[in-house]
């Protein structure tokens, strides 16, 4: 179901998220609330109970992939509600896409971090280090050890270029 005012109304919402996102290094679960409510309802309105459905798929579609991603740490809870607001609003498929997209600009931001701060080495002998520890003692527990030292940002970063770059795939 591509729509145009759906998409416009994905970006609205997404647009807030950067903002505060960028300001407070959070998303605020009442802006998710009314992202996935908002996505249900209008799905629901204008294309009837196929799409309720197609909300729906795509709301838990979005939650269940971000949600693997926060128990690894890789991101935080309000990206895991904001992700199940972009299904809701606009389907599997974008959400989809604007995941795949957003973690390779995470990874170019971070990769570009790395390069300003000057401490790409230190990074990787770290992670080295990590995989050699967990090989040798056969347990996870210098990866959870180890999170006090990854390098952050808002992923809002990447979210934003990401879901720019999978409309713009799309059409």
């Amino acid at each position: 179901m591509n729509d145009l005012i759906a998409y416009i109304g994905c970006g609205f919402f997404l647009a807030i998220a950067f903002m505060t996102d960028i300001r407070t290094q959070k998303i605020p679960n009442l802006l998710n609330l009314a992202f996935v409510c908002s996505g249900l309802i209008y799905q629901g309105i204008v294309h009837g109970w196929d799409g309720l459905l197609f909300a729906a798929k795509g709301g838990a579609i979005g939650f269940v992939v971000l949600f693997v991603l926060y128990v690894l740490g890789a991101v935080g809870a309000g990206d895991v509600k904001l992700f199940a607001g972009i299904g809701a609003w606009t389907g599997t498929l974008f959400a989809a896409q604007t995941l795949l997209y957003s973690i390779l600009f995470a990874g170019a931001i971070g990769l570009g971090i790395l390069i300003f701060r000057r401490e790409g080495m230190v990074r990787i002998k770290r992670i080295f280090s990590s995989i050699f520890r967990v090989l040798m003692l056969r347990s996870f527990a210098p990866l959870a050890s180890d999170r006090v030292n990854h390098l952050t940002f808002p992923f809002m970063w990447a979210v934003l270029p990401g879901a720019l770059a999978g409309y713009f795939y799309m059409y």
